[in-house]
């Protein structure tokens, strides 16, 4: 059985990337050896949406009050590349990392996981 997802961010500046995700958004993690950081990640979701062009996968970090969390990370020195946009499927800001990005979302949907990061229930 599938147990959880592991999901892998490519960018050219991997030690400043690691320090951001422990020191500014404060992702818990372990030393996979030699400085090597496995981030804990809370609960996931999996989207599958069609491409409009070539594939590719995206990352959200989730968040229940988008505003709030994005004064927060702001506080602890994350930049953001505009402000918060209203999408079909939720809000969304884009966080800037070392070496790229990363989206930050307040969904509007129901989890499958039940009361999700929205705090809306799963449809019966």
């Amino acid at each position: 059985m599938i147990t959880g997802v592991h999901a892998i961010i490519f960018t050219s500046e991997p030690d400043a990337a690691r320090a951001f995700l422990r020191d500014v958004v404060g992702l818990p993690s372990v030393d996979a050896g030699s400085g090597w950081l496995i981030f804990a990640l809370p609960p996931a979701e999996l989207g599958v949406h069609p491409a409009d062009g070539e594939n590719r996968h995206e990352l959200y970090l989730m968040c229940d009050a988008i505003e709030t969390t994005v004064a927060e990370l702001r506080a602890r020195g994350a930049e953001f590349s505009g402000g918060i946009e209203e999408a079909g499927f939720g809000r969304v800001a884009t966080m800037l990392i070392p070496g790229g990005e990363l989206r930050v979302y307040e969904p509007r949907h129901a989890s499958p996981l039940g009361p999700g990061p929205a705090g809306k229930p799963v449809p019966a």
